[in-house]
């Protein structure tokens, strides 16, 4: 199932100690996936998305997204 409207997700993208990205759909709470290379991250998050929507059964209400920051301690 696709969504009926197309939404853009802000993603935080991560390399693990095994060497694998992870990525993390900022607005979809446990939405995650991870891959060896970023093409394929890219894939695995379009996939992830939808079946997280399908899984959902209903259209996304999508929050606002205000920031991410980097903070030096």
């Amino acid at each position: 199932m696709k969504a009926s409207h197309q939404h853009d997700f802000h993603v935080v993208i991560e390399k693990g100690e095994n060497g694998y990205y992870i990525a993390s759909v900022v607005e979809l709470l446990g939405c995650h996936t991870q891959a060896k290379t970023l093409k394929e991250l890219d894939r695995r998050l379009k996939e992830v998305i939808e079946l997280y929507l399908e899984a959902e059964g209903k259209e996304l209400e999508v929050g606002k997204f205000v920031a991410l920051k980097k903070v030096r301690v």
